[in-house]
Parts: C-alpha cells; sequence; structure tokens
C-alpha cells in the first residue's frame, strides 16, 4: 500500500468519526430528560413529528423513551425504512415532489388533531424544507418545485434558500406552532453552518427568518427574479396580511457540525480557522493554501457547506465539485508529495447522486484526462460525478440516517 492509500484511508476514518458523533438516535437520547420535564396534563398523549433526514432515527430514540406516543417520521427515501409504532412517509429531496406534498398535509392534519392537555414533541434535521412542501395559497407544487431549483442554481447559501422557502409554505417560519393547540418542544440536528435555528429545515418550530420583502430583494440580486413563477413573484410583492405573535416553544438543538469537528479533532485531527462557508472556488483555494503549510502527516478537517452557482446542466455535487477544483489547483502548483482531499455530505449523499462526495489525490487529474475528460471543461459543465467515477476518486457510503451539513479532511506527505 503506497503513501496515498494510507493518507486516504486515514482520511475516511476521520471523517467517519464525524458522521458518528452526529448520531441521531444517541442525540435524542440524551435529550429526553429534557423533554419529559413538561409532561402531558391528564388525559393528554405525546404526539412525535419528525422531520428531515434524520428524521428516523430520531423517532426510534423518542419511541423508546415515549411508549404509546402517536408518531409520525417524515424523511427521504434513502432512509425510509419501517420502524414498529411510527406511520413513516418518504418524499423527494432536494427537489420537492407529490409524496412531499402528501407528507405536508399528514403533518398539518397531526398538529391540528392536537389538544391542550397534549404535547407536541418535534424533531427536526436538515432537509426538511424540501421534505414536506405545504405551499401557502395560490402558490403550486410546480412552482415550489421551481424555485428550488433557481435557489439551487443560484449560488444562494442554505439561510438564503430557507428565507425564500418560509415566505412560500405555511409550516416553515413557525408554522408548527400556529397549527397546534398543545405546547412544543422541539430536539433539532443542524445542517447549517452557525447553527440559526430559524434556518433548519426552514425553522417550523421558530420565529421566521424574514420577511416577503426580504425575499423578493433576495431574489432579485441573486439574478433569478424574472425566471420566478408568476404566482411566486406576486406572493412576494404582496404585502403580508398582519398575524399575532407566534406561540412560544422549547427549541433544543442536540447535534451539530460542531460537535462532529469535535469529535474528528479527538481523532488527532487540526481544526481549520474558518468554516466551509461561501462559493466553492474560492473555497478550493483557501483549502489549497492551508494544505502547503501542513506538516507531514497532519489532518486538516474541515466543516460547513459551500456554494455552487450552476453554469451547465451536468451531474454533481458542491462536495464534488470542491474536490475536483481542489485537484486542479493542486496540480497547478506542482505538488509531487503524497497529498489526499476528501470532501463529503455527513448525509452520504452529495446532489443528486450515490456519492456522499470524494477523495482526491495526485494522481486524480491525471486519471481523468486518461479516460477522455477535460477538469476545466467538467467544471464549466458542473459535471464532476462522471469526471470523479472515472478517475476512481467517488466516495460511496449510502445513506447515513444524519445530516449536519459537509465535512473535509485534507492531508499532505506521509503518513
Amino acid at each position: 500500500m503506497d503513501n496515498f492509500d494510507a493518507m486516504a484511508r486515514r482520511a475516511e476514518e476521520l471523517f467517519l468519526a464525524g458522521v458518528a458523533a452526529a448520531d441521531p438516535g444517541q442525540a435524542v437520547a440524551r435529550a429526553m430528560e429534557a423533554v419529559r420535564a413538561d409532561p402531558p396534563a391528564k388525559g393528554g398523549r405525546w404526539v412525535v413529528i419528525a422531520l428531515g433526514k434524520a428524521a428516523r432515527a430520531m423517532a426510534e430514540a423518542a419511541i423508546k423513551a415515549l411508549p404509546g406516543a402517536s408518531v409520525l417520521v417524515v424523511t427521504n427515501y434513502e432512509n425510509a425504512v419501517a420502524l414498529a409504532g411510527a406511520e413513516v412517509m418518504a418524499a423527494g429531496h432536494p427537489v420537492p415532489d407529490d409524496a412531499g406534498l402528501a407528507a405536508g398535509r399528514a403533518i398539518t392534519a397531526r398538529l391540528r388533531s392536537v389538544q391542550p392537555e397534549d404535547r407536541v414533541l418535534a424533531l427536526i434535521s436538515g432537509g426538511g424544507s424540501a421534505l414536506c412542501p405545504a405551499p401557502v395559497p395560490g402558490i403550486s407544487l410546480s412552482d415550489k418545485a421551481e424555485v428550488s431549483r433557481l435557489l439551487l442554481g443560484s449560488g444562494a447559501d442554505i439561510g438564503q434558500m430557507n428565507l425564500v422557502r418560509q415566505t412560500l409554505s405555511q409550516l416553515k417560519g413557525g408554522g408548527w406552532l400556529r397549527l397546534s393547540a398543545a405546547p412544543v418542544v422541539a430536539l433539532i440536528l443542524s445542517d447549517v453552518p452557525g447553527d440559526d435555528l430559524r434556518v433548519i429545515a426552514s425553522g417550523p418550530t421558530v420565529a421566521p427568518i424574514g420577511t416577503r420583502a426580504d425575499a423578493a430583494a433576495l431574489c432579485r440580486q441573486l439574478g433569478i427574479w424574472a425566471r420566478l413563477p408568476d404566482a411566486v413573484r406576486a406572493h412576494l410583492d404582496a404585502a403580508a396580511p398582519a398575524v399575532a405573535d407566534l406561540p412560544m416553544a422549547r427549541n433544543i438543538l442536540v447535534g451539530s457540525n460542531a460537535l462532529s469537528l469535535a469529535a474528528m479533532a479527538a481523532k488527532g485531527a487540526t481544526l481549520a480557522p474558518e468554516p466551509l462557508d461561501g462559493d466553492v472556488a474560492a473555497q478550493a483555494a483557501r483549502i489549497v493554501a492551508l494544505m502547503g503549510q501542513l506538516l507531514p502527516g497532519q489532518p486538516l478537517a474541515f466543516g460547513g457547506e459551500t456554494t455552487v452557482r450552476l453554469t451547465g446542466t451536468g451531474l454533481g455535487g458542491r462536495n464534488q465539485e470542491l474536490a475536483l477544483r481542489v485537484a486542479v489547483l493542486a496540480e497547478a502548483e506542482g505538488w509531487r508529495d503524497p497529498w489526499v482531499f476528501l470532501a463529503a455530505g455527513t448525509d452520504g449523499r452529495d446532489g443528486p447522486t450515490k456519492a456522499a462526495g470524494a477523495i482526491v489525490g495526485p494522481h486524480t487529474v491525471t486519471r481523468m484526462r486518461a479516460a477522455g475528460f477535460d477538469p476545466m471543461d467538467v467544471l464549466a459543465r458542473n459535471d464532476s460525478n462522471p469526471a470523479l467515477a472515472a478517475a476512481g476518486a467517488l466516495l460511496i457510503i449510502g445513506a447515513t440516517g444524519t445530516n449536519v451539513a459537509d465535512l473535509a479532511v485534507a492531508l499532505r506527505g506521509p503518513v
């Protein structure tokens, strides 16, 4: 085994340690004492609604702690496995679909059914924004799907995307609280940099990020306003009606990207001074600059989420594009010593592909060219997946059942 293979194994080991630290079942189990501190009143019951990519694992832990609870799980297709004691619904991600529309209706019905003596336990994780579309009147599912596609290709970060999503939804931005006659406690697994609870799954149990006017101004800034469906532009331009103050809820953060990075540090990684945040090309340049300062065998760990502005119609994801950009820049630097860079999503899926991300090194670009791919053309078309597959650089681990954004590991020199 050469140095690259050993380094790649080390990088993957650190990444998987970060994923393990985001185990959603353990996160919920640790928080149950706080949940049980406010039990249902006499004659009441627990109503558990779990939403997001980690919903099933979170719900499984809640069922063990709250036997007899009414439980609804809404998650993505990859994680939708039957669970005793719960109704499990699967839906599309990242673009909402008809199954998600049905899931949104089911969540609405559950919330409307609760009584003041009941207690609602909301289990929230990343991916929830797309999984339960509940369009405001006048907006169709196809309108929402088109908005999602435009935002995904605009270079918007997750906070900006969810600002727009909230203004078009009856369930996001505190919508669960308005529907429930019972008190709500939420356990939240964060997939966003900075752990802003308003952004995670578009904040079903917290106040909105902003207003319709804020969302309209953002869409103009992103250059997508003219391409939005007519009904969406009309809604965002209309004055919002007055609404009552949002009911209170207890929102408890139980897992995050920062906790995963701490686990990687405990395994010997040095943590990068700044998170992965913003344009993928700029982040790749920053990573290569930091890699140039590493000691031989010193692993450097990153966490966060980059953004990609689509200029083509290829197949890929932000982590695959980040890894390829790092490989191209490293070649331009003329690096000859062994080096490795891994970038992947903690949910096991990067964009609309089966890969979690990629592991690249000194041979990646050479192998890519030998297979007939021009790296710069690939990047211009946002078509990193087939090129990385040809180079043997994809990281495929399957759905993990959790989601705390992305993790990356860089190494130079022998381990």
